[in-house]
């Protein structure tokens, strides 16, 4: 098996945004969690991965499989049964679990398919980002392309990018 290359959302590289995350965040006073299922703690280890990262990450919740995701995040276990386990209400819970969970001023949900098959009739490359915050819950639908690595990396700068258009750093809505 090859390992994956090296990660294009390692924080310390140019180009990644990570690093502007933890000081908007850090500027506000503000802490974030997690709670991630296709990407596997990606997006929490890539936050981590900046200096400083201990002031706003507050933890992350790995909830690949699709009891934990009701367990573990808190998602309405009716709502996973109607919806099933990659939807936007479902990135919504994951969202709102994150942040009550882990007691964070915001919360980012992640769940999709990253592939290498379709699941329960979603193409890879479907992705739903839940993003809870002190104004309220956004989900964004996205269909991200490439390989299995492609869609998780993807997946979490969708994720940091889109908290940072919540917090309005520059970023485009």
């Amino acid at each position: 098996m090859t390992p994956p290359p090296a990660c294009p959302l390692d924080p310390l590289v140019p180009g990644t945004r990570a690093v502007e995350l933890v000081a908007a965040l850090t500027s506000r006073g503000q802490t974030m969690a997690t709670a991630e299922s296709l990407t596997g703690g990606l997006l929490a280890a890539t936050v981590a991965g900046v200096p400083g990262a201990s002031v706003v990450l507050r933890g992350g919740l790995i909830v690949y499989a699709t009891d934990l995701k009701a367990t573990l995040a808190g998602v309405d276990p009716d709502l996973l049964a109607a919806d099933g386990p990659v939807a936007g209400r479902t990135a919504a819970g994951l969202a709102r679990g994150a942040q009550t969970r882990c007691g964070a001023d915001w919360g980012v949900g992640l769940t999709g398919v990253a592939g290498p098959d379709e699941q329960d009739g979603h193409a890879v490359g479907t992705v739903y980002l839940g993003i809870a915050g002190p104004d309220g819950i956004g989900v964004i639908d996205l269909a991200l392309p490439g390989d299995r690595w492609a869609v998780r990396a993807a997946a979490v700068d969708a994720a940091v990018s889109g908290l940072l258009a919540r917090l309005d750093v520059g970023v485009p809505r």
